[in-house]
């Protein structure tokens, strides 16, 4: 019987770990006659309910992502695979059998200022291009991904675009609007430089006496405050016009969002950029920056601005917070492209190219 192997390990990451929940059952669901190898933490692949099913061995696996052991582990526990799927490009460089490899960017090589440490960048490098060797497909979120994996990493072209999707839940979403005590905007993701929070702080504090607003921000503040000197002085410019949630759970992330004035995204590198979306599909406006595949995944549902322009970013929250019309505008466009990216679609794709594979 053949065997493919999943290596889960990301489940609990921001974009990747979303990637991994919705398109693993789908897969597995697709392929009852085989058996699959999941490797990764095994309670919350039980969420999933992986572990009810026959053809299912689940691999508790907790080694480290770009460590010399990942390479040791995984071919160790999938040695028995015909077809080893990695949702990123940390594959491991001795397999020799077939192999498919979703590649979400190239952020690692093609922002080298972001990646301290030459070791990183050339390890990057190294993986990437084993990835265009070794590879039966890749598969990329966008096709600025595509493009920019050709740019940097040439050499394979059995590359297919499988865009990410919304969960459904985002649609559903029901709450009170007038429920907040104060008006605000948010922003969503981690806190690495490229997102580029330091142009929405500085932004920010340009319209801080023009809007009522505060600007809330989930994302992790610990390490990263106290690490740019930047931000930290910022921050305490701001004083309690800033908040940092810190961690919070996807419903608590969807109040934060349906309750939002605006979701602004500044960042300067996205392969995909699964935030400005699930704000739309819950009714949130976008203000979003116009780089990497931003544009191509917002389409004309957002509000563009130049990342590396703090008026510009100023000046185009400012038109949105205080034009209804305009809002309501971009309600609506954002509900109706936010409809065109499902989890099924993905799937659908993503199923194919594995039939392909395993068929030759």
């Amino acid at each position: 019987m053949t065997t493919i192997a999943i290596d889960a390990r990301m489940i609990n990451h921001s974009g990747i770990g979303t990637y991994i929940k919705n398109l693993t059952p789908y897969i597995i669901k697709s392929f009852p006659k085989m058996d699959f190898i999941i490797m990764g933490n095994i309670e919350e692949l039980k969420k999933l309910g992986l572990q009810d099913q026959m053809n299912v061995n689940l691999i508790n696996l907790d080694t480290n992502i770009y460590s010399v052991r990942e390479q040791i582990d995984i071919m160790k526990v999938a040695k028995k695979a015909d077809l080893l799927w990695t949702p990123h490009y940390n594959i491991p460089v001795l397999w020799k059998k077939k192999l498919i490899v979703t590649v979400h960017d190239v952020f690692h090589i093609a922002f080298p200022e972001f990646n301290k440490g030459i070791l990183k960048r050339l390890y990057a490098k190294l993986l990437f291009n084993y990835v265009s060797k070794r590879s039966n497909k890749i598969l990329t979120v966008s096709n600025f991904t595509k493009e920019e994996f050709q740019k940097y990493v040439p050499g394979n072209n059995n590359i297919v675009v499988t865009y990410n999707g919304v969960n459904n839940e985002w649609f559903n979403k029901k709450t009170q609007k007038l429920s907040s005590p104060f008006p605000y905007l948010i922003y969503v993701g981690n806190v690495k430089p490229h997102k580029n929070l330091i142009s929405l702080l500085k932004a920010f504090e340009i319209l801080k006496d023009k809007i009522p607003h505060k600007l809330v921000i989930v994302g992790k503040k610990d390490g990263f405050i106290t690490g740019d000197v930047e931000v930290q002085k910022y921050s305490k410019w701001l004083e309690d016009r800033v908040i940092f949630t810190g961690y919070i759970s996807d419903e608590e992330l969807k109040d934060y969002i349906i309750k939002a004035d605006s979701l602004v995204f500044p960042s300067l590198y996205e392969g995909f950029g699964l935030p400005p979306i699930e704000a739309m599909a819950c009714g949130c406006p976008t203000i979003v920056s116009k780089a990497a595949s931003i544009p191509e995944i917002c389409s004309e549902a957002s509000i563009y601005f130049d990342p590396n322009d703090i008026s510009d970013i100023a000046n185009k929250i400012e038109s949105v917070i205080n034009n209804n019309v305009l809002k309501d505008r971009l309600v609506q466009k954002g509900l109706d492209r936010a409809k065109q990216f499902t989890w099924e679609k993905c799937a659908e794709k993503t199923i194919k190219v594995f039939e392909e594979v395993l068929n030759n």
